[in-house]
């Protein structure tokens, strides 16, 4: 395999960080807020890095969409080994209903005007969970996917894709140009380091906008409302079986 390959990098609010809804329930607060990149697109970068780090590719460049804070994600990249970036900057309110298929149609249309051989991408993002832009994106080139991928490898021209499924593990092999979306269980994520970070602020990201692309940011859904989630409420403690099974039988679980 040689070429290229886009990997999606996206900025979401830190792991680590206690979620707060804002007060007209539009959504969630963010600004003052840390922001980093999403776990599972740094595993989408690190399988990138390691397959040019094999010589089966020529060059990893790193793609965000959002506003210009997203080139700070992208630099992340860069530092991680990724070649160059892409920033398709998304502003205001087309950034605030930014979901899966506008993203998908983004980088349908990057896959083309780079002609890249393999898109990877984390399998979802921690702050919607909607684990849909790799495989909108697949349906929209008409490409191989091969998700929730825990092992790649690339045999004969074609890939080799372990997948996780609700019943073990799964291998399919596809035929590039392909989809693949990083599992947790895929690699362990390297640390950037002083010499690769201050490396990665000479490498180049181009700005563009969706338009340039030809694509439509405008969104199908609407949100209607944020809440918090219930307080999870205190349990009881029984001291033996025939309590438990008395209790359960009185709030009619059995």
């Amino acid at each position: 395999m040689s070429g290229r390959v886009l990997v999606g990098v996206k900025r979401v609010i830190d792991y680590a960080v206690k979620i707060r809804v804002k007060p007209d329930k539009s959504g969630v607060v963010t600004d003052g807020v840390k922001h980093s990149m999403n776990p599972f697109c740094e595993i989408a970068v690190e399988e990138a890095v390691k397959l040019k780090e094999k010589k089966l590719i020529k060059e990893v460049v790193a793609v965000s969409c959002g506003p210009q804070q997203a080139q700070e994600t992208i630099r992340t990249a860069l530092a991680m080994g990724a070649d160059r970036g892409i920033h398709v900057q998304v502003m205001g309110k087309d950034y605030e209903t930014l979901g899966p298929l506008q993203v998908s149609k983004i980088f349908a249309a990057l896959a083309k005007k780079e002609e890249a051989q393999l898109i990877i991408l984390g399998k979802q993002a921690i702050d919607d969970d909607c684990n849909q832009t790799g495989q909108m994106t697949a349906a929209l080139l008409d490409w191989p996917q091969g998700t929730f991928a825990s092992e790649l490898t690339y045999e004969g021209g074609n890939l080799k894709v372990v997948r996780e499924i609700d019943g073990g593990l799964e291998t399919i092999q596809i035929n590039m140009p392909a989809v693949v979306t990083a599992d947790l269980r895929l690699n362990t994520p390297r640390y950037a380091t002083l010499p690769n970070i201050m490396k990665a602020k000479k490498k180049k990201i181009a700005c563009m906008s969706a338009a340039d692309l030809g694509v439509d940011l405008t969104s199908r859904l609407e949100v209607l409302n944020v809440e918090e989630p219930a307080v999870r409420e205190a349990g009881v403690k029984v001291e033996t079986v025939d309590d438990l099974v008395l209790k359960l039988k009185d709030t009619g679980r059995i």
